[in-house]
């Protein structure tokens, strides 16, 4: 019984990615794709991983020995990636920026040790906004306010965000630099 459950969830968070890839016109390699769903099928029913301080367990993460190293850094990316993609009002409860989980996630995934991983991590790191898209794009209705997507687009490049934009006006987006 248990074998159909994890079957069918399998299936079923493959589809909502592919969706999800659709609805933002995102297009993830294969080998990210399959790291995704099984990130969701493993934090589908751990409501307790927004109980860490992502910071202290990155530092701590990075003074550990290399297997754990690895693991403890994996983690911290991991839960990064859910705040920011399925989570980022997480951090205006936090009062942080959306950057924080995406700029801490990147950096854990490429601190990790590249022989061990085959670059999956390293892409993951290099890709993590695209990923983050994908993973807000779950939800079918866009929920990012206006100065929310503003701030996605212009500070990570998000390209929901800027799609969201579109949508709140009839003219072009444009970044705004102060001097």
């Amino acid at each position: 019984m248990g074998l159909l459950i994890k079957d069918s969830s399998l299936e079923l968070w493959e589809e909502v990615i592919r969706k999800a890839e659709d609805r933002c016109a995102i297009s993830l390699k294969q080998n990210i794709e399959s790291y995704l769903v099984s990130l969701l099928i493993r934090y589908t029913n751990q409501p307790e991983i927004a109980k860490q301080i992502l910071a202290t367990a990155f530092l701590e993460a990075i003074q550990l020995k290399h297997n754990q190293r690895n693991t403890a850094l994996q983690y911290v990316g991991d839960k990064c990636l859910l705040y920011a993609g399925l989570f980022p009002q997480i951090a205006e409860k936090k009062q942080v920026k959306i950057s924080y989980f995406v700029e801490l996630g990147r950096s854990a995934y490429a601190a990790i040790d590249k022989t061990q991983s085959d670059d999956l991590f390293w892409s993951l790191a290099l890709q993590f906004v695209g990923v983050m898209d994908v993973l807000q794009s779950i939800r079918e209705e866009p929920d990012l306010l206006p100065l929310q997507a503003y701030e996605q687009w212009t500070s990570l490049g998000s390209k929901r965000a800027f799609q969201i934009l579109q949508t709140y006006t009839q003219g072009l987006p444009i970044k705004h630099t102060i001097k």
